[in-house]
């Protein structure tokens, strides 16, 4: 088991290492550990962490996050819910207002009692052996350095702490009547802020997302010796534990004493959660070529549907992973946890908690890997490069798995697998259709923000949500209506093999997508990332001149986008027409089925028409239709398609 993890250690740094852009970024070694007391909910840790100051910069501060001390009454976290429930979104039936509410905080934290509340304080941290005075910010703890930290040096801090498990309310706690699940350990410890080449970016805890310093973690847990534990890192002592770990054949045989204590390794990740319960019970799955699969699950009626919904889980992860890996990239870890616990769905390196045993939820928790997990991009200033990303891939993760079952139907029920097979055939595909419509709402709500907006900023839960997921979502699968589909896939296996472990910014993939493209793509990312403008084309008029037919097109909304037009005849046949957006500076590959288009030159973005052509008469046409596909997200489709009844 040694020899095999120090292998596996050398080929990760060589994986990493490998054809990456060369940006210096900090690193952490956490050493932990933590007692639990079950029957107070408390924690008593002790924390080495190696700091690495691989910046060209002088440290004369750092900051920690404490994030539970946001679940106490009056806390800022309680402050922003308590203020968004008093946002109207719309009247009810009755006439009432909406509230802006996150349903899972509203107005809990306020009414939390003393032994229901999280805190997490730390009673002393030393650098390097020498004690240092600290300045609590709420969340956030502002160490005030005796001796600064010099450029591309090291440095041990060493810390004391204690916390108490807050009642369940957000991510992280205790006691979640929804799942019964005693602990759900997400934020749980004294973590270092990360510092970039932006600065420091201690965000206090707030509602949203996060951001970490890649690093390793070698964590023990002590714990009342029946509770089964899961989440990030490999366990080390698995004969010792036991509880479904164990190598196979192996003989259990745990220490004497109350507790267990549970020793786990993390490679280079930038968190470490885990999540425990009495009464979990642990399945798992083993892949040739990927990782061994383990869920944790309560199943408090003894159901045989929640046992099979949970085995599912652990079954689709290995039907899909071969998916995932050719289409995004290997996963690089040698185990993956799916976790009953939380409030939703909650990703975190190498896991994720899961409320419920929903396989779209798992889906799309575990395509966080990708975009979280192994890109660990900044979520408050980037959260749609996270949450879209993840949604798009999910989609495609999610229609790949509906196939797998449509080839397993074929056989035993045709007529059902004929519907299913049915789905595909729609020119916008389905799997994308939810959030095109997501983000047409959100325009038309006028609450649209630029995706530009910090995380924490936006003014309501609705516009960060549908920006963050939605719009993120329409970003991905645009691009390939501008770049091309197959290139924009290109785009994604180049930005795993280049930016994973690298904290990329959105100017680092439209880059990259310039480069694999061969196309000029920032006014993409000025027009719907760092602007609200949104996209309207319509057909104008069709007239016959000389031996042709004339289109003319009209741009009516702000944002100027390449063109696909499709002119459909009586007999049956058809023309792809394409016009490059001058802004461009070139042309996107013919699709399939496109190859004998008929290409024009740009469309200048200062004007409003554009006028393409055909040799057939006027009467000859029965369809013209801008973008089939529907990829383009144009606000009015309506105006996209000619139908003409001679």
């Amino acid at each position: 088991m040694m020899k095999r993890s120090f292998f596996f250690l050398l080929a990760f740094a060589a994986f990493v290492a490998q054809a990456q852009p060369d940006r210096w970024q900090q690193k952490v070694k956490y050493t932990m550990n933590v007692d639990v007391d079950v029957q107070t909910n408390k924690l008593a840790g002790k924390t080495q962490l190696d700091y690495w100051n691989n910046s060209p910069d002088t440290l004369d501060r750092v900051f920690f996050h404490l994030y539970w001390n946001a679940f106490q009454p009056g806390s800022m976290m309680d402050a922003r819910s308590l203020r968004q429930g008093s946002v109207s979104l719309r009247k009810d039936r009755n006439g009432n207002d909406v509230g802006d509410w996150d349903a899972r905080v509203r107005d809990r934290i306020s009414k939390l009692k003393p032994d229901e509340v999280g805190y997490q304080n730390v009673a002393t941290i030393k650098l390097n052996g020498r004690v240092q005075k600290t300045k609590l910010h709420e969340t956030i703890l502002e160490v005030i350095l005796d001796k600064p930290i010099l450029p591309k040096t090291k440095v041990q801090f060493d810390l004391a702490w204690d916390a108490q498990v807050p009642l369940q309310v957000r991510r992280s706690g205790r006691d979640n009547p929804q799942t019964t699940v005693r602990y759900t350990m997400t934020q749980w410890y004294p973590k270092m802020v990360e510092y970039d080449y932006d600065g420091w970016h201690p965000n206090p805890y707030v509602a949203r997302e996060f951001y970490g310093v890649w690093g390793d973690y070698d964590v023990t847990i002590n714990i009342d010796k029946t509770y089964i534990l899961g989440g990030t890192g490999y366990l080390q002592n698995a004969n010792s534990i036991g509880y479904g770990y164990e190598a196979k054949g192996a003989k259990v045989t745990r220490p004497a004493g109350a507790k267990l204590a549970w020793h786990f390794t993390a490679p280079n990740v930038h968190d470490f959660a885990w999540a425990a319960d009495p009464n979990y019970k642990h399945i798992s799955r083993d892949m040739a070529d990927g990782p061994t699969i383990h869920v944790l699950y309560k199943n408090n009626a003894n159901n045989p549907a929640e046992d099979a919904a949970w085995n599912r889980i652990a079954d689709a992860a290995v039907t899909v992973y071969p998916f995932i890996k050719k289409n995004f990239g290997a996963y690089p870890w040698q185990q993956y946890s799916f976790l009953h616990g939380g409030d939703g769905g909650m990703e975190y390196p190498m896991s994720t908690m899961l409320a419920s045993s929903s396989l779209g939820t798992a889906f799309h928790e575990w395509m966080h890997t990708w975009y979280q997990g192994l890109m660990g991009t900044d979520e408050a200033q980037y959260p749609w490069m996270d949450e879209g990303f993840t949604e798009y891939a999910t989609n495609l993760v999610e229609e790949f798995y509906r196939q797998q079952g449509v080839k397993q139907m074929r056989t035993s029920n045709p007529a059902e697998a004929r519907k299913s097979d049915s789905i595909a055939t729609a020119e916008l595909p389905l799997y994308h259709a939810g959030n095109y419509g997501g983000y047409f709402q959100l325009v038309k709500s006028g609450r649209e923000e630029p995706l530009t907006t910090h995380a924490d900023h936006f003014n309501t839960n609705f516009a960060y949500s549908i920006a963050s997921y939605s719009k993120g979502n329409v970003f991905m699968e645009q691009l390939g209506y501008v770049v091309g589909a197959p290139v924009r896939d290109r785009i994604l296996l180049e930005y795993y093999r280049q930016w994973r472990f690298k904290h990329p910014n959105v100017n680092d993939f439209v880059r990259l997508a310039e480069k694999e493209s061969g196309l000029v793509l920032d006014w993409y990312k000025e027009y719907f990332v760092n602007s609200t403008k949104t996209i309207d084309y319509g057909i104008d008029s069709l007239w016959e001149e000389g031996n042709a037919t004339q289109v003319r097109l009209r741009r009516i909304g702000q944002m100027p986008m390449p063109m696909d037009v499709k002119i459909t005849f009586k007999d049956g046949s058809s023309e792809w027409h394409y016009v490059p957006m001058y802004l461009m500076f070139g042309s996107k590959p013919a699709e399939a089925g496109q190859e004998s288009r008929k290409v024009y030159e740009s469309w200048k973005w200062t004007h409003p028409t554009y006028t393409i052509s055909t040799s057939r008469k006027l009467t000859d046409i029965v369809r013209v239709e801008i973008d089939p596909s529907q990829r383009m997200a144009d606000l009015e489709r309506k105006n996209n398609k000619l139908e003409l009844q001679w």
